[in-house]
């Protein structure tokens, strides 16, 4: 699609003053900052926007959310990239409209079968993965648009009808078991890509969390409260409770949004904080109320190294420090050190690869300007000479690596590079 003239100018005011630090740098900063608008979306028919993942032809919520977020900022004084932000967020509606439970969307219904799962999706469904985030990233997008513009268009009856459908899945996902019509299968996959035990997954027991069936890596869950999707819940429904307010919506709604924010928010630190060996509280990230848990960190974003980006804590809040300690180091079974880079990385990649997107997060939650460099100079050194932003690659070799065409990726990285421009760090 046409690119708004605004964002080119902003790509080139903010690649002038990193070229000063790196020549590449800028240029991966330009490449990587255009990247959803000039290589991944489309208007429609209606006027709402499709938002390619990349070299996956479906829309997922989280992706495209991700993707068109660091271009809010030009939405504030240029009309056409306010309206491209509002035909993606109307997009994401629509979707969720269709089918809350899933993950991932097709351009246009039709009756192909992507995978063999069971129940059939519908035909405008790619996939259907639940997994809590892909309900709080529109929340999330309508939010940073309508906080940035002051756009009250987009609090329309869409968002009222969508947001009520969030708000009582998440509802009956706290009593999984007993509740939910959601199953969830895959034939001839590996273990990760279907739910186990007649597609509910493993037992739980209520604690006041929101149940997930899969990580917003699309692998499924090892246990069902998956704390960092919920810590983004807690969040959003924050987001929610302000935005209903500013339009003096049902006080009945908003006391119900209020309520399971603070029943989840109670499960979170009841349920998925734990003290380490020296004593030292930390957060888990998958527990089952029963007692069961599973303390790692995965290279997608919602996750416990993402939390202050989302809002839920301050980068200087002690649980997260530790937990951010845990992270960054060998006892996160998912952490890597190699030859070029040291990060978090993925069970959804091979073992030994990093993810950019936990380079760029690792820097965007950072307050140091030495770490910031440090991951500037790790994204710059391992993107095997294609000037873009992967999905995972191998920490000896960046040669090697997953998605070469990922603009959730490029949008982190290229938000990263404007923090450290305007922080004076480069």
């Amino acid at each position: 699609m046409r690119i708004p003239e605004k964002l080119k100018a902003r790509a080139d005011e903010y690649a002038a003053k990193i070229s000063g630090y790196s020549a590449k740098l800028a240029e991966m900063y330009r490449k990587c900052y255009l990247s959803t608008v000039e290589t991944a979306s489309e208007y429609m028919d209606d006027g709402t926007v499709f938002v390619l993942t990349g070299d996956i032809p479906a829309m997922w919520l989280r992706d495209s959310t991700a993707q068109v977020s660091h271009y809010i900022p030009v939405a504030v004084y240029d009309r056409e990239t306010a309206d491209f932000i509002k035909g993606v967020i109307k997009r994401q509606r629509e979707f969720i409209k269709a089918d809350p439970y899933a993950n991932a969307f097709k351009r246009e219904p039709d009756d192909r079968i992507i995978h063999d799962d069971y129940p059939r999706n519908i035909p405008i469904v790619w996939e259907r993965k639940y997994e809590i985030d892909s309900l709080c990233y529109p929340i999330r997008l309508t939010y940073l648009y309508y906080k940035a513009t002051g756009d009250k268009s987009i609090l329309d009856n869409t968002f009222i009808e969508t947001a009520e459908i969030t708000v009582n899945q998440w509802i009956t996902e706290q009593h999984h078991f007993e509740k939910s019509p959601y199953r969830f299968t895959r034939k001839n996959c590996p273990e990760q890509d279907t739910i186990h035990n007649n597609g509910m997954g493993a037992e739980v027991s209520y604690t006041g969390m929101t149940w997930s069936g899969f990580r917003p890596s699309d692998d499924a869950c090892r246990y069902g409260y998956l704390v960092a999707s919920n810590m983004f819940a807690v969040v959003e429904l924050g987001h929610l409770i302000e935005m209903l307010g500013d339009i003096s919506y049902d006080g009945g709604f908003i006391e119900k949004c209020r309520k399971l924010r603070d029943e989840i928010e109670g499960g979170i630190r009841k349920f998925a904080v734990m003290e380490d060996e020296s004593g030292r509280k930390l957060f888990l990230n998958e527990v089952d109320g029963r007692g069961n848990y599973f303390c790692y960190d995965d290279a997608n974003v919602p996750s416990l190294l993402s939390a202050p980006y989302l809002g839920y804590c301050g980068a200087d809040d002690e649980v997260y420090k530790n937990t951010r300690a845990f992270i960054l180091s060998k006892k996160n079974p998912y952490y890597y050190e190699g030859k070029f880079a040291r990060g978090v990385g993925s069970p959804h990649t091979p073992e030994g690869y990093i993810w950019h997107i936990a380079l760029s997060m690792q820097g965007l939650t950072s307050d140091s300007p030495d770490e910031i460099r440090e991951m500037l100079t790790m994204l710059e050194n391992t993107d095997a000479g294609t000037l873009l932003m992967h999905e995972g690659f191998d920490a000896d070799n960046p040669e090697k690596f997953t998605r070469s065409w990922f603009t959730w990726s490029c949008a982190l990285f290229a938000e990263l590079c404007e923090k450290a421009v305007d922080k004076g760090i480069i």
